[in-house]
């Protein structure tokens, strides 16, 4: 029993002196080694390299026989140990000696400190160990010592949760972390707690924790090391690093993360700290990466209603250009115009402005105009404000409207409603973006979650080339849902395959739903094997497999299934449809930037896939 209160004394002498450390370095369980008797098995040594001939050897020898393991105890004992899965039978000498090590372990874990294996004998292929289980401790108080509100609301103690509740050594531990985290987090990166005042009665502990905060320390400011244009000032704010602000440990290790995030800027190694006088000094090695974008890409497609004298095959084209981090302060702009078939056009505009006034938000501002042949115009701005949080990702309000007019010439003969309507749409919504990404161009590993709600009035108005009575029963004004959520993940199997599975999709909830309302889908970006903004739908989902072969580090040629679930959702047309397409492509790098090369077909419920009906797209997307 002597022995047994050593131990607990040595393992309150642990805790007692937890570091910070000791802390982040601790992986297993804190209880010390068992107290097993020295007959116990000594450690191996190294294992040196056996030559061919004595390993040809070995695997002809026959297995080793198992071996056995046997507990005796008190019978007292006996129930406790039922709740423990004890392996009676082990592959060696070694694995017997390990199961009971670990069921130690694991009853000390559980409040019984003084829990051992008192004697270690073998009969013959049996290992039979004395074991002791003793009681179980439990808290008699612990109280708050000199534990402060500030961090007594970030660590979720409450003397009431330990007051007659076992004592879990494991869990202490972990307390014990909550408080250190929470002090480096508000300036105090060397601070250290420690049990003080304990005392033991019988099965009881009770104690107090005391915390050593050590000296305030705060930023001094973030040092660049490398060739960028970047500013130290737009940094520090995109960080929330900044002058004379508290330390927290928590926004430096999420310096890499955030950083990895900025398409303009390579990280070329980890962060570093340095402390001196009170004070922190972040040093960043970045260097400035082409991001400018400018690309075309031309698309040659069947014409699925050539006539007589009309051309069989279309052309539809994308340019985009994208001038990213203007005067190193992160501010980006954007304009891509696409030509979706011989008649409409797609135009849409972005501005982003970080820090707006000196303030942590982002002030952002986009313009959307479709224009789907001669049947109607779309026009949709929007004006949203977003803060980016170090750990959780970027969330912004928004406010948008979408104003949809007809420019068809022959309504007048109309007997029934257009499938298409003039309305105005103005909601207010939430977007969320989380990017884990490695490589914003070129990921190899990690994840991209995005989602978006929005709500707001619908306004029918009434055309005047329009007969009034057609509008008899419609809603002129009903509230609108429109939701969206988007995932990729990236995996990568060995140095240069990458496999990209991505799930996306859109909702459109509304009691009345017009033709022009409805989402557009299809082509290189959204629904490969089919013409660009082919499909309507109301509600769809896409689900994305592919695999990439990496042969340089911006070369790379893909193999894709694209699979894909819609519904219109018009009166009458429910449209569902289950599209795929499939298909392969390359990407590589050109003197005149990236080329892309993309050959896919397409299949829905009505149309087998057909090498008549494939698609081929191309392109150069230029950065500078």
């Amino acid at each position: 029993m002597y022995t047994r209160i050593l131990l607990f004394w040595g393992l309150i002498g642990w805790l007692s002196g937890f570091q910070p450390g000791a802390a982040r370095a601790q992986t297993t369980s804190p209880v010390a080694t068992p107290n097993l008797p020295p007959t116990q098995a000594p450690p191996l040594p190294p294992r040196t390299p056996a030559p061919d001939s004595l390993r040809a050897a070995q695997r002809r020898l026959p297995a080793a026989p198992p071996k056995y393991v046997r507990l005796e105890t008190e019978a007292a004992d006996q129930p406790v140990l039922r709740r423990y899965r004890l392996r009676s039978v082990a592959a060696d000498t070694l694995a017997a000696l390990r199961t009971v090590r670990e069921l130690v372990l694991a009853l000390q874990a559980d409040a019984y400190l003084t829990a051992s294996a008192d004697e270690l004998r073998w009969r013959g292929d049996t290992l039979v160990a004395q074991l002791y289980v003793g009681e179980p401790f439990r808290w008699a108080r612990l109280q708050r010592g000199n534990l402060g509100d500030d961090l007594l609301g970030r660590t979720g103690f409450r003397e009431r949760l330990y007051a007659q509740q076992p004592f879990s050594p494991a869990d202490l531990a972990r307390l014990q972390q909550r408080i250190l985290t929470a002090a480096e987090n508000e300036g105090y990166p060397f601070a250290q707690v420690r049990l003080d005042s304990v005392r033991l009665t019988g099965n009881e502990v009770s104690g107090t924790l005391f915390v050593d905060r050590g000296p305030m320390v705060v930023f001094d400011s973030i040092q660049i090391v490398g060739k960028t244009k970047t500013r130290k000032r737009f940094l520090g704010r995109y960080l929330q690093i900044e002058p004379n602000q508290p330390y927290s440990q928590q926004r430096v290790d999420a310096v890499a993360r955030l950083l990895r995030q900025l398409p303009y800027v390579v990280l070329q190694a980890e962060p570093e700290v340095r402390f001196a006088k009170g004070k922190a000094r972040v040093y960043i090695a970045l260097n400035d990466r082409n991001s400018n974008q400018f690309d075309a890409i031309v698309g040659v497609l069947p014409n699925p209603v050539a006539g007589v004298g009309q051309k069989r095959v279309q052309v539809t084209g994308d340019v985009t250009l994208n001038l990213r981090n203007l005067g190193g302060s992160g501010k980006q702009m954007g304009v891509q115009w696409r030509k979706v078939d011989a008649a409409s056009q797609l135009l849409d505009a972005g501005y982003q402005h970080p820090n707006f006034l000196g303030s942590p938000l982002d002030l952002g501002a986009t313009f959307n105009l479709l224009k789907q042949a001669n049947d109607f115009l779309t026009l949709r701005p929007r004006l949203q404000v977003g803060y980016a949080t170090a750990r959780a990702g970027r969330l912004s309000l928004f406010v948008e409207q979408r104003n949809s007019r007809l420019i068809d010439t022959t309504l007048r003969r109309l007997t029934v409603l257009p499938e298409n309507i003039d309305s105005r749409y103005a909601a207010y919504g939430l977007d969320y973006v989380l990017t884990l990404l490695d490589d914003p161009y070129f990921p190899r590993s990690g994840w991209l979650f995005t989602a978006q709600g929005a709500v707001g009035n619908k306004i029918i108005r009434k055309n005047s080339d329009l007969n009034e009575a057609l509008y008899e029963g419609l809603p002129l004004r009903s509230t609108q849902i429109s939701l969206s959520s988007r995932i990729e993940r990236y995996f990568r199997f060995g140095p240069q395959t990458v496999l990209l599975t991505r799930v996306r999709g859109e909702a459109l909830l509304n009691r009345r739903l017009f033709l022009n309302d409805l989402f557009r889908l299809g082509g290189l970006a959204t629904l490969r094997g089919f013409n660009e903004l082919d499909f309507y739908a109301a509600q769809y989902g896409v689900g994305t497999v592919e695999l990439r072969q990496f042969t340089g580090p911006e070369a790379y040629f893909f193999l894709f299934v694209d699979q894909a679930y819609l519904r219109r959702g018009l009166p009458n047309q429910p449209g569902e449809d289950a599209p795929t397409g499939a298909g392969a492509g390359l990407s590589f790098r050109t003197g005149a930037g990236v080329f892309q090369f993309v050959y896919s077909l397409g299949r829905t419920n009505s149309q087998p896939f057909a090498f008549g009906a494939s698609k081929i797209h191309f392109g150069i997307t230029s950065r500078f």
